[in-house]
């Protein structure tokens, strides 16, 4: 046997033995009392007992080990024209002042701090501050309106919120002291303070009495050591949309997210202690959490903070330029960048101006939504490096399924993130809730216990925990997504079971933004569907129906929708198209047929539904959707051969 499949069969047959092991690497105050305590199933705890301090492990220990001289961050912004690198020895000071900082301002562990920052390296200080003394983060993305960050602070409750006078995407400066404020007005939970950085992009007012400048409490503060802290205890709060658009906030523990995380970078991505590893995605998402900020200083290595774009900062050679100037071994980035460089420069000419190879760049991942075989083979062809497409959630915090390099690399199914990795123990179940055969598709599920750093709660929602993950399936893991497992093992994830969409990486809920255009007083009933797009992944388009009597025309009343859903979204939900229709499909008892409007607008087979309550509907709705630029108008043959389930 390989050493890929030693490492996952002993994970299955003897997980504690296996993550005991790995443990072994890192700092413990005190070592565990049980690896994994099954005590209280299906609530598993990893390392319970254990003293450790993340913060620790990320930082001080590599300068105690005589390595405080490395680069432990270079911030790369190409929006600013800046760059900065920081060593451990700098990054550990740094810390423990703003550590320090929050001490001052009466935070303590257990304590909520909300981080609403652009992508500098503050972002990343504040974060392992919070880890150094026991408070548990929670980073809400720079993009979010002011209605979702308020929906976060009523529910985390922070004493302090860090943030910075604005954030920067592109070329287009965002002010996030106002949206800051209309948040802060807006929730019901009030915190103590806004710590703020400044940004020379945009001038910040520190008139109100929650306002605190970030050097002036860097300079008063005092530096503080790390704390220990028990493996269970939380590290951070992380929110993701849930199918009634009421965000779930994922909490995940120190210890067995450390473990998990540092040996992920040896085992998954094949990278060593003292190299240079770029995720090429932002704070406010499970990518950053784990691969910009903790995976890559708890293993040693430089990590980059990237505040640009694929393209157009300034052109599709970004991320060539940024592999050879700062000699990056492994890039892990969403599929969606790479269409977009292919898209901008189709025949990779600015690939040609750089030397990536002369500069040590061995692998390229790919995850955040599935990875089209177009866009694999593009950068295959033009990287000459393996290309990895790799399976995993905001849930999980690392990858389900992987070709694991520093294990074993298998060859690749173009469709398929290969085989679970070690740890995980991956099925598909059938209609029926039993286990299906090799090939049938269905929802993909995982044995439990998950392995350590997978989510451990809900916050606050032990409920909504077991019935989101645990319920459907009695001893399994409910993914939300599904798909099928070949006779070789290779897994292939299809879909989404809920209405959660991917555009751009970013999982949004076309429920939330159903809410939204239905608080418009023109608007009676509607449907949000996400679309197949070959840039972002998907996109959501939405169809309205207008109530009686309502004088003005879809043409007045749709530019204030699309409005509204960015103001209350976000920009980053990608919404602009929407088009009135006369009613909607339905079944009898009054559910909208969500799934078959997917189906027709993106021209795939489906079957009418038994319970529709009016079939004709449907032909009227195709008409409307091709107008907006999809669906094929003559298509005879859509029926064949479909499911008669709609699992909207």
């Amino acid at each position: 046997m390989n050493p890929y499949e030693l490492a996952y069969q002993r994970s299955l047959s003897d997980p504690e033995g296996f993550w005991g092991e790995v443990a072994e690497n890192l700092h413990w105050y005190s070592k565990w009392h049980k690896v994994l305590d099954d005590s209280h199933p299906p609530l598993y705890r990893w390392f319970h007992g254990g003293l450790i301090n993340t913060c620790y492990n990320a930082v001080d220990r590599h300068v105690e080990q005589g390595r405080g001289g490395q680069c432990a961050i270079i911030w790369d912004s190409p929006t600013t024209g800046a760059q900065r690198h920081i060593t451990y020895a700098e990054l550990r000071d740094l810390v423990a002042m703003c550590a320090g900082a929050l001490v001052a301002e009466g935070v303590t562990r257990g304590d909520r701090v909300i981080l609403y920052m652009p992508m500098i390296p503050e972002a990343l200080i504040a974060m392992l501050a919070c880890a150094r003394i026991g408070a548990i983060h929670s980073v809400v993305f720079g993009g979010f309106a002011p209605n979702e960050l308020a929906v976060r602070i009523n529910d985390a409750k922070p004493k302090v919120i860090f943030s910075a006078s604005c954030g920067i995407e592109g070329g287009t400066v965002i002010p996030y002291q106002p949206l800051l404020h209309k948040a802060i007005e807006r929730s019901t939970h009030k915190p103590d303070r806004l710590i703020i950085v400044r940004r020379p992009q945009a001038e910040v007012s520190f008139s109100s009495r929650l306002d605190l400048d970030y050097d002036s409490a860097i300079a008063a503060a005092r530096a503080v050591d790390c704390v220990p802290l028990l493996a269970t205890d939380p590290l951070y709060i992380l929110y993701t949309s849930g199918t009634t658009g009421d965000p779930k906030g994922i909490v995940r523990d120190n210890g067995g997210h450390a473990v998990a995380l540092k040996w992920t970078m040896d085992a998954i991505y094949d990278v060593r202690p003292g190299e240079v590893f770029w995720a090429a995605s932002d704070v406010g998402w499970v990518v950053g959490h784990s691969y910009i900020v903790y995976a890559p200083l708890l293993h040693g290595c430089t990590t980059v903070v990237y505040e640009g774009k694929p393209v157009g900062t300034p052109d599709p050679g970004a991320f060539w330029r940024v592999i050879t100037e700062h000699r990056i071994s492994t890039l892990f980035t969403a599929p969606t960048a790479f269409r977009a460089i292919k898209r901008e420069d189709p025949n990779a000419d600015y690939l040609k101006k750089y030397d990536v190879g002369g500069a040590g760049f061995r692998a390229l991942f790919l995850a955040g939504e599935r990875s089209d075989p177009q866009t694999i083979q593009w950068a295959e062809h033009h990287l000459k490096v393996p290309v990895i497409d790799h399976w995993w959630q905001t849930e999980t915090g690392w990858a389900i399924a992987a070709n694991c390099l520093g294990l074993h690399r298998y060859s690749v199914r173009y469709g398929s993130p290969t085989l679970p990795v070690p740890g995980w123990d991956v099925r598909v179940m059938s209609e029926d809730g039993r286990l299906a055969p090799i090939g049938q598709s269905g929802p993909l599920v995982c044995r439990l216990p998950l392995p350590p750093g997978s989510l451990v709660m809900l916050w606050q929602r032990e409920d909504r925990y077991r019935t989101s993950y645990l319920q459907a399936y009695p001893g399994y893991y409910q993914s939300g997504d599904a798909g099928y497992i070949d006779e070789d093992g290779y897994i292939y994830v299809m879909a989404r079971t809920d209405d959660i969409i991917n555009v751009a990486g970013h999982r949004l809920s076309t429920g939330a933004m159903e809410e939204v255009l239905l608080a418009h007083p023109d608007v009676a009933e509607c449907a949000v569907v996400g679309v197949a797009d070959s840039l972002k992944g998907q996109i959501p388009i939405g169809l309205i129906c207008l109530k009686a009597g309502v004088a003005r025309s879809e043409t007045q009343i749709i530019p204030e929708l699309v409005s509204m859903v960015r103001e209350r979204v976000g920009a980053v939900a990608a919404f602009k198209t929407l088009a009135r229709v006369q009613r909607l499909p339905k079944t009898r008892s009054g559910k909208i047929l969500r799934g078959t409007i997917q189906k027709i607008a993106d021209d795939k087979p489906y079957k009418v539904p038994a319970t529709i309550d009016d079939p004709e509907i449907l032909n009227e709705i195709k008409a409307s959707l091709y107008a907006l630029g999809y669906a094929r108008k003559d298509n005879k043959d859509n029926n064949a051969g479909a499911s008669d389930s709609d699992s909207w």
